[in-house]
């Protein structure tokens, strides 16, 4: 069995498959992975961080069965400055709209960082308003809905600048302060 991490950056498809040939897919990345190797969940192309890449089968059903209620942590960096009511009305979950149902999102863990990680430079660059500041967050989750995050942190009208997962279950990449892993580098477990 092979497992994989890697830091999927801006813009590439969590794939190996090129539907277009102007995306940039897992196929991009120097290496070769074993032909039965495939991503464990996904992030859209808009999402960066952490991405597991595995054939082993009992893996994927602990990370992805949502029996399993496996754990996500993410890096969103608003903006503006969400208040304390914002943060515990996302903490306690929010109504989310996802291909026109309503969802109930569940309780999760929210905070405040009171740091700005150290990560890779994204290109392109956020966007930058000299009169609104950002704030980075930290909210792990224990589902995986469609763009889920942006969506939750929508509702409480803080626009998602950037998007990085930086946990799954056990799997953690160390982006701050130090032992950055870089974007698109892969480390076999």
């Amino acid at each position: 069995m092979s497992t994989y991490i890697i830091y999927k950056p801006y813009g590439m498809l969590s794939q190996f498959t090129r539907e277009v040939p102007s995306h940039i897919t897992l196929a991009d990345l120097d290496y070769t992975f074993e032909s039965d190797v495939y991503p464990v969940g996904r992030l859209d192309a808009d999402s960066e961080g952490l991405l597991i890449l595995t054939n082993d089968k009992s893996l994927n059903n602990r990370l992805l069965n949502p029996k399993n209620k496996s754990p996500k942590t993410y890096l969103i960096q608003v903006e503006g400055k969400p208040s304390k009511e914002a943060i515990e009305e996302i903490a306690a979950g929010v109504t989310i709209r996802i291909k026109g149902k309503s969802h109930q999102t569940q309780p999760c863990l929210v905070s405040i960082l009171g740091y700005e990680p150290i990560l890779p430079d994204r290109n392109p660059p956020i966007r930058v308003r000299r009169t609104i500041p950002t704030t980075w967050l930290s909210i792990t989750l224990t589902e995986g809905k469609n763009r889920q995050v942006r969506r939750m942190l929508a509702v409480v009208n803080h626009p998602v600048l950037r998007l990085v997962r930086s946990k799954i279950w056990t799997y953690e990449l160390n982006v701050a302060p130090l032992n950055l892993i870089k974007s698109g580098a892969v480390v076999k477990l």
